[in-house]
């Protein structure tokens, strides 16, 4: 397996955005609206990927972006992870673990790191208990076409 995992540049846009189109018409059926799945566009997550490179790790296998994860400081000054994708061909290799880990790297581990995972993902939320984040109890609502509710962990050291 040729896997890289590496701070994203200007040229990996399109396969950035790729794997956010994707990987939410994988993912999000059942979960989310219909109607807004049927609307997002590749070429806007393309865009999105173009306008917001910057603390962005992507996983290149065999020459091709097939996840990636984003992190920083959020609105209120904490420590996020704002997301890790993955193409579902790509799930099951030890990819999202070296994502996670290489975007954990960047942020201060003295510090709490919180990431939201939508209610319901229970492959997600399995995923980041695995590697050691906990439901800290707190909701909030987003607006993916109708109302659903994403959860806020919080990353527990061993």
């Amino acid at each position: 397996m040729n896997l890289t995992i590496r701070d994203s540049r200007p040229e990996d846009a399109d396969g950035k955005g790729y794997v956010h189109y994707t990987s939410w018409q994988e993912t999000y059926p059942g979960l989310v609206d219909p109607e807004y799945l049927s609307r997002m566009r590749l070429e806007r997550c393309q865009d999105l990927a173009r306008r917001w490179p910057e603390r962005t790790i992507v996983a290149e296998l065999e020459g091709k972006i097939v996840g990636f994860s984003c992190y920083g400081v959020n609105s209120s000054g904490q420590q996020e992870i704002f997301g890790l994708y993955l193409l579902k061909e790509a799930q099951g290799l030890g990819i999202g673990r070296r994502l996670m880990d290489a975007a954990m790297q960047k942020l201060d581990a003295d510090q709490t790191i919180y990431l939201w995972v939508l209610k319901g993902n229970e492959h997600a939320i399995g995923f980041y208990e695995h590697y050691g984040f906990r439901l800290n109890g707190t909701e909030q609502e987003i607006l993916l076409g109708t109302t659903n509710i994403e959860l806020r962990m919080v990353f527990c050291r061993p």
